[in-house]
């Protein structure tokens, strides 16, 4: 029995070493030397490198100065990433015509003038509830609230939505989209 033992415990040893803990350090080396920023989780820094958010994930914004992006569902506090997830509400579920009411009354009620059609992400939650990226729709939905809040002029935000655009991955995964934290910061003028 023991001439089996030890080999089986040299083996497993020798896996763990070289599976869980070289290969993670020598993929985690690559991807620092390659991809920096995003290895590093795509933070936003300040000029003083300070953390001001991720662009990975959502920020809770709701002065009508700053863009507003998707509702978190998240538990305790809006966008809180320990605790990710959905609603898991399904279309005839009350509690969702609930918060899709609230908000579109709170969306109206900041922007009485606006008769637009209101985009579906600026109501609705994402499945994750961290997502920091609205439609191009939604970002220009907001437009006139904002500058009107700002003292600018439309053009001039919608120029800034341009800036934080991005278009599809590879000009074929998933859809265009605006990120809300770089967006708002650039009206703050913390970034360029």
């Amino acid at each position: 029995m023991a001439s089996n033992l030890r080999p089986a415990l040299v083996s497993t040893l020798l896996l763990t070493l070289l599976l869980g803990v070289g290969y993670p350090l020598v993929t985690t080396g690559i991807l620092h030397l390659t991809f920096p920023s995003q290895a590093e989780g795509s933070l936003i820094r300040d000029e003083t490198g300070r953390v001001i958010g991720s662009r990975l994930i959502g920020q809770n914004f709701e002065q009508p100065k700053y863009f507003w992006g998707r509702l978190s569902a998240t538990s305790n506090t809006p966008y809180n990433a320990s605790a990710s997830g959905g609603s898991n509400f399904g279309v005839n579920n009350p509690a969702l015509m609930d918060a899709v009411k609230a908000r579109v009354a709170a969306l109206k009620a900041a922007d009485p003038g606006n008769t637009a059609p209101i985009p579906v992400d600026l109501v609705t939650a994402s499945a994750s509830g961290l997502d920091p990226d609205i439609t191009p729709a939604a970002a220009l939905y907001q437009a006139h609230r904002v500058a009107v809040a700002r003292g600018l002029s439309d053009d001039a935000v919608k120029a800034m939505i341009r800036k934080s655009s991005y278009n599809r991955t590879f000009n074929i995964l998933g859809e265009p989209r605006v990120n809300v934290l770089e967006l708002n910061l650039r009206l703050d003028g913390k970034m360029k």
